[in-house]
């Protein structure tokens, strides 16, 4: 049974999981949110997040009078293979630019049931230390099913985050794999965490996420690891310069850190600011930018689709026949999908 409600702390709202919006309930507005009230942000993501047709209307609207307030944070996305320390890393990193005066958001998709769709959204328990301080909001969601390493609705709630003055938006991504590549098509960086020696946990899956990662971190480099953390970032370095030889924009960086006694904090954001900086002389940042969004269109087209395709009166004998043709060896998968677009479109005509 959820526990619904929040407390404060040190001027930062530690909210387990938002209640529930009431039927009818007023959005928050767009001028509260503007002003840094954190309770209007956490309602506005859940609003953002909600399935509900009404909510969805009501979150577009709210959408639409934050965005020309939009577009000013630095925007991050951060990925690795699990047990690397990303949470760990990530509450350095926050306390450090707590410390030069920044404003953080933290957006953590955990990882959700395949049979019950439940999440532990643990994230604030694990950066205990950073959800204490006043300029950070961390705000776990669930994956909930969707591809690519964040939740449905990671971007919207981006810009909400934005438009409520923070100035760093980090985003942590499920885990690490292929699918996981949705993630650079929402931020400006995009960072790959990897463990000394840890190269046989990518095998699978390294060169393509290295093709999009703009800076790789070795983490756990202190003690015992020191050493083979200095020749793993070695190692990604003659990596990179195989894999990302050539083209245009700035290169990619292999550095290392050590979260645990928060060391190199100041290199990694450095590396940050020398990347963003050169994206934006070059005018590449604002063309970056352009094209994330019209990629989320269109991946918001697909969602639409097949929503009102499964919505639509008629098709679900027609599909249910189909699938069973296609479990039984009698229908290709393909032809199946040929005939549920073409009764679609028959029926969009009709319509």
């Amino acid at each position: 049974m959820p526990v619904w409600g929040a407390r404060q702390k040190a001027g930062f709202e530690l909210v387990v999981t938002d209640p529930p919006l009431a039927e009818g309930a007023d959005r928050p507005s767009a001028e509260d949110i503007r002003s840094g009230d954190r309770r209007a942000l956490a309602r506005a993501i859940t609003l953002i997040e909600s399935a509900r047709e009404d909510h969805k209307a009501l979150a577009q609207e709210l959408l639409e009078e934050l965005l020309p307030h939009t577009g000013k944070a630095v925007r991050i996305g951060i990925s690795g293979p699990p047990g690397v320390g990303k949470s760990t890393f990530i509450e350095a990193f926050g306390l450090y630019l707590t410390g030069i005066g920044k404003q953080l958001a933290v957006l953590a998709v955990d990882p959700s049931s395949a049979l019950s769709g439940g999440s532990i959204l643990g994230d604030k328990t694990r950066m205990e230390r950073l959800a204490r301080e006043a300029g950070v909001f961390i705000r776990p969601s669930p994956a909930a099913g969707a591809l690519g390493g964040v939740a449905h609705r990671t971007r919207e709630a981006m810009l909400a985050c934005e438009a409520a003055g923070f100035d760093v938006v980090l985003i942590e991504t499920v885990g690490v794999g292929q699918s996981e590549a949705a993630v650079a098509d929402l931020v400006d960086l995009f960072a790959l965490l990897v463990q000394p020696g840890g190269g046989d946990d990518l095998q699978g899956i390294k060169r393509g996420v290295m093709e999009l990662a703009d800076l790789i971190i070795v983490t756990k480099a202190d003690g015992d690891l020191t050493d083979l953390a200095r020749r793993t970032e070695a190692d990604y370095r003659s990596a990179l310069a195989l894999i990302r030889g050539g083209g245009g924009g700035p290169r990619p960086r292999v550095l290392s850190c050590s979260a645990a006694q928060e060391r190199g904090m100041d290199d990694v954001w450095q590396a940050i600011e020398a990347y963003r900086g050169a994206l934006d002389e070059k005018g590449d940042l604002e063309r970056k930018r352009a094209q994330q969004a019209t990629t989320w269109m269109w991946r918001e087209v697909e969602e639409r689709v097949m929503s009102a395709l499964r919505g639509e009166p008629g098709m679900a004998a027609l599909s249910e026949r189909l699938q069973t043709d296609v479990a039984s060896g009698r229908k290709t998968p393909a032809a199946a999908a040929s005939g549920i677009l073409a009764a679609f479109r028959r029926s969009a005509h009709r319509a």
